[in-house]
Formats: structure tokens, sequence, C-alpha cells
């Protein structure tokens, strides 16, 4: 198990590219969060602040509001029984969260590179009636999508944690199957 206290080097460069891979995977469910609530623009800002970041922008509190609204809007839609577009917003939360990884060797911190893929995934499966083949589908998609800094910043981070459900499992599954390709 890595030690908690360790500070894991990131440069902002590989910061870019965590943000970026976290944009690529949030942003296909932001279709279903915007088919369910047409008019609010939450999720979508907080890709967009995290898009701007990736693409060689200041890392702001900007992002972090942009962030902290996409949660109202998760929250907002997990009470209305709105599953599918919750897990959408909450995809789009954890990629605007990307760009503020932290260089402590904790398992949370995987939950920032690879948890806007387990959202999105988690969407698209409540989208098609918790069809899990689904989910499998979009984390082939995730997979494909990390680039070698990318899979080298998760490398750094003990595996993810435990719990979390089903999403946890999804991000569990990615983790493994881009530390681990081959195996299983």
């Amino acid at each position: 198990m890595a030690d908690e206290n360790l500070i894991i080097e990131l440069s902002t460069a590989e910061l870019r590219e965590v943000a970026g891979y976290a944009v690529a995977c949030a942003e296909p469910a932001l279709e279903i969060f915007e088919r369910e609530c047409p008019d609010d623009p939450r999720p979508r800002a907080a890709i967009d602040a995290a898009r701007a970041f990736a693409a060689g922008g200041e890392r702001t509190k900007a992002i972090r509001d942009s962030a902290w609204a996409a949660q109202r809007a998760y929250q907002e839609t997990r009470d209305a029984d709105q599953a599918a577009a919750s897990d959408a917003a909450r995809a789009a939360v954890a990629a605007a969260s990307a760009a503020f990884l932290h260089p402590l060797a904790k398992a949370t911190q995987v939950l920032h590179i690879l948890g806007p893929a387990g959202h999105a995934a988690r969407a698209f499966e409540l989208d098609a009636g918790d069809d899990r083949t689904v989910g499998a589908g979009y984390l082939a998609r995730a997979r494909d999508l990390a680039g070698p800094v990318v899979v080298s910043v998760l490398r750094r981070y003990p595996d993810a944690p435990g719990g979390r459900g089903r999403v946890g499992e999804l991000v569990r599954e990615l983790d493994a199957s881009l530390r681990h390709p081959g195996a299983g």
C-alpha cells in the first residue's frame, strides 16, 4: 500500500492531460442530463471550465464554482429521482474536479482521474434501463481515451478505493484495466 503522506510529483501539463481526459469521458453523458433538464446549464458550464483549463487556461476559482454549481444540479436531479441525469451531472462535477487532483498518494484521488468515466458509464447504464453491458462498453471507450500521460499519472496513486456502489465498481474496473492492460 502506498504511503498516504507521500507527495506525488505532478506537472501542470500532466494536470491538463488529466483534465482533458476527464472532459472527454464526462461530456458524452451531458446529452442525458440536457434531455431531462434542457434549461439547466450548470453541468455543461463545469465541463467547459475544465476544458478551458485543459486547453491552457488558468486553474481558477471559477472552475471550482462551476463544479459546485454542477454538484447542486446533481443533487436536484437525484432528489427528483432522475438517476441517469444525476450521474451525468456527477460526471461533470468530477471533470471539473480533475483540475484539482491533489499530489497526495491517496486512493480517493483516483476518483479525480476516473470518476468522470465511472459516473458517465453509470448514467448510460441507467439511461438504458440499468443495462450493465452499456456501462462495460462505455468503460472500453474510456480506456481507449486514456493516453500514456493519464496512465502514468494514475499509476503513481494507490488503486481506486473500495465502496461507492456501482460507480465504485466501474471506477475500479477501469482502474485495473488501465494499470494492467490485457490482464483478466
